[in-house]
C-alpha cells in the first residue's frame, strides 16, 4: 500500500507539472517537486521490494536486483535529489519574497 502511495503522489506531481506549461506558466517549482519525488519513491519502491525478496533480493538471477540500481541512479541523473531541493527552495523563497 505504502508504494502504491508514493507511486500515486509521484504521478499526480508530474501531472501538476505537465498542467503548469499546459496553462502557460513556469513549471520550475512543480517539475523540481515531481523529479524529487519520483526518484525518492523510486528508491524506497526498489528498496522495499528487495526486502521482501528477503536474500534473494540481491540475486542477479532476480529483476529485483536490477531495479534497485536502475532506481538509484534516478537520485543521480540530470541534477540530484538535492540540487532538486536547492531549487524548490529557491522557488518558495523567491515566492515569499514576493508577498
Amino acid at each position: 500500500a505504502d508504494m502504491a502511495i508514493g507511486i500515486e503522489s509521484a504521478r499526480f506531481a508530474t501531472l501538476r507539472s505537465a498542467w503548469e506549461i499546459d496553462q502557460g506558466r513556469r513549471n520550475t517549482y512543480y517539475a523540481s517537486i515531481a523529479k524529487a519525488l519520483a526518484a525518492d519513491v523510486a528508491n524506497k519502491c526498489a528498496t522495499d521490494a528487495v526486502q521482501i525478496f528477503g536474500g534473494n533480493g540481491f540475486n542477479s538471477q532476480y529483476p529485483v536486483e536490477k531495479l534497485m540500481r536502475d532506481a538509484k541512479i534516478y537520485q543521480i541523473y540530470e541534477g540530484t535529489a538535492q540540487i532538486q531541493r536547492m531549487i524548490i527552495s529557491r522557488e518558495l523563497l523567491g515566492k515569499a519574497k514576493g508577498m
